[in-house]
């Protein structure tokens, strides 16, 4: 069964005006995007509902992060029971700079992965390793630990609802980019830690895709790898060049 090709933007903290943010709905609501790809856009949570109104109805939103309580006292979380309410169908969980910033640890990230699920969202669930953990040899072992926690709260239902994104922490808004090579090679042991870990059937039918510096220039070819089912772009989101890298696998 082929995997359909996934693109999401992940606007971070970004834009800072309504009217670039506008701009950008403009973009992408006037763009010719392949309709085989499945795009999901991430703006800060301030402009959810507006965007989820005003963007065309082949681009979903997804809110960038998500607490494990459905509600009370705490303050600036937003829980997974008012996205669902709210009718926001994706949230990318685990991304390296809650890992780095706010010290999310892999067991915290699979609290709420578990919890997004439990409400019905889909997860694009982010793992990668440091630049320090590549030259060490120890990629496949970062992964799979950050991968575990989660495996473990989850059943082999689940994973139709899961994209997981691949981001090498060293390749994110540094410009640099995992070689085609790299990745290939990085995500194929990570369909194969999955094929261990839950199933073959989950490993074949999981979409795992890049992120780390994705831009016009390079995702053609990043497209073509057997093992990259799409891409989580960060800075390039931002720019018209988004729309080549949703059609960069267009047929």
């Amino acid at each position: 069964m082929a995997r359909q090709f996934f693109v999401g933007g992940n606007f971070k903290m970004n834009p800072s005006t309504l009217e670039a943010k506008a701009a950008l709905v403009k973009m992408f609501n006037e763009a010719q995007l392949d309709p085989a790809t499945e795009v999901v856009i991430a703006p800060p949570s301030l402009y959810l509902l507006r965007l989820k109104e005003i963007l065309r109805e082949n681009v979903k939103v997804a809110a960038q992060n998500c607490y494990f309580k459905d509600s009370g006292a705490f303050t600036g979380e937003i829980s997974p029971a008012q996205l669902a309410d709210a009718g926001i169908p994706w949230v990318i969980l685990g991304h390296s700079e809650r890992r780095t910033i706010f010290h999310e640890t892999s067991e915290l990230v699979a609290q709420k992965t578990r919890a997004a699920l439990d409400k019905g969202l889909n997860v694009i669930l982010c793992i990668g390793e440091t630049l320090a953990q590549r030259e060490a040899g120890e990629t496949a072992a970062v992964n799979e630990a950050q991968l575990k926690p989660v495996i473990d709260v989850l059943k082999e239902s689940d994973w139709s609802k899961i994209v997981i994104a691949y981001e090498p922490v060293w390749a994110i808004g540094t410009g640099k980019v995992a070689t085609p090579q790299q990745a290939q090679d990085t995500q194929k042991d990570i369909r194969s830690y999955l094929a261990k870990a839950v199933s073959p059937a989950v490993a074949e039918s999981t979409r795992i895709i890049y992120g780390g510096s994705v831009n016009a220039a390079n995702c053609k070819e990043l497209a073509t790898l057997p093992d990259v089912d799409g891409f989580l772009v960060g800075g390039a989101s931002l720019k018209p060049e988004f729309v080549e890298i949703v059609n960069s696998n267009k047929k």
